[in-house]
C-alpha cells in the first residue's frame, strides 16, 4: 500500500493520534475513505463519459492507454517483442559483461 513499510506505518498513525487525537481519528478516517470512495466514482464516471464520447468506433479503448509509459509499452514493445532474436550476451575474456544487454 503506497510502498509503506510496517514501521513507517505506525510512525504515520502515531503522528495522527497526536495530531488529531484518539477521539477524532475515526471520523477522520471514516472521512477519508469517503473522500476515496468519492474520487474513484468520479474517476470511473469520468473513464465511462470518454468512453461514450468517443463512440462505437473505440469500444475497445482504455483509458489507462493515455499513460505515456504504458502507450509506448502497448505500441513499440508488445507487439514486436516476438519478432526480436535474443542474443546470449558478448563475453569478454570468458566473462560475462557487467551490465545487463537487455538494459542498454
Amino acid at each position: 500500500m503506497f510502498n509503506i513499510s510496517g514501521g513507517e506505518f505506525i510512525v504515520l498513525l502515531l503522528l495522527a493520534v497526536l495530531i488529531f487525537g484518539p477521539d477524532q481519528l475515526p471520523k477522520m478516517a471514516q472521512q477519508a475513505g469517503r473522500l476515496l470512495r468519492q474520487l474513484r466514482m468520479m474517476a470511473n464516471s469520468a473513464s465511462a463519459d470518454i468512453k461514450e464520447g468517443l463512440g462505437p468506433e473505440f469500444k475497445d479503448f482504455d483509458v489507462q492507454d493515455l499513460n505515456p509509459k504504458r502507450f509506448v509499452q502497448k505500441h513499440f514493445w508488445e507487439d514486436g517483442e516476438d519478432e526480436v532474436e535474443r542474443r546470449p550476451a558478448a563475453r569478454l575474456n570468458g566473462k560475462r559483461p557487467p551490465f545487463d544487454d537487455e538494459a542498454t
